[in-house]
């Protein structure tokens, strides 16, 4: 049974599997914690932009990427959070495109010490960006595809500037085979 400072940490903690090894740039290995959760397709209206046909998925309702889905997850729970759209150079999102938001400036502080530790690179920072409190979350959402090169060493630069490892999450997600068509 999870205490309630455990759960209070994220609200992925009920659906964790093995964690995912993964071997960074200096050699090390790290196990990363790892969740798998089930995601409904998006059945109503198309969306004009797909980003390069990215899976529109139902949340409550509304169509979303499965990033929005996380950071509305993550919202539920009472985390802030967005999704770091570097598909778009760098855009937060907390709904689908084209809204945008800013940062408050103590999560702001934090990403941008990351980038610059970086090489002023924002590529390969995990998908979402989360805080409650003094806590922070980072999530890479994986459908179909692994974990990749800029990802990994996004991650290892941002443990190198002092973010722990209880701070990242990789979200395997599949939909629901229920809602298929």
């Amino acid at each position: 049974m999870r205490t309630r400072t455990e759960t209070a940490r994220h609200p992925f903690l009920s659906c964790l599997v093995s964690p995912s090894e993964l071997r960074l740039p200096s050699g090390n290995s790290v196990s990363v914690p790892t969740c798998r959760y089930r995601l409904k397709l998006w059945r109503g209206k198309p969306i004009a932009d797909t980003y390069g046909r990215k899976p529109v998925l139902d949340f409550h309702g509304k169509a979303v990427f499965a990033e929005i889905a996380i950071v509305r997850i993550l919202q539920m729970a009472g985390w802030d959070g967005v999704w770091v759209d570097t598909y778009s150079r760098g855009k937060f999102r907390q709904s689908m495109p084209p809204h945008e938001c800013a940062l408050p400036s103590h999560a702001q502080d934090l990403y941008d010490r990351i980038c610059l530790a970086n090489g002023k690179r924002i590529g390969g920072c995990f998908d979402v960006f989360a805080w409650k409190g003094p806590k922070y979350l980072f999530v890479e959402s994986k459908w179909h595809d692994s974990i990749g090169k800029k990802q990994i060493e996004w991650f290892e630069v941002a443990l190198n500037s002092g973010v722990p490892l209880r701070s990242f999450l990789i979200f395997q997600w599949s939909i629901d085979e229920n809602e298929k068509g």
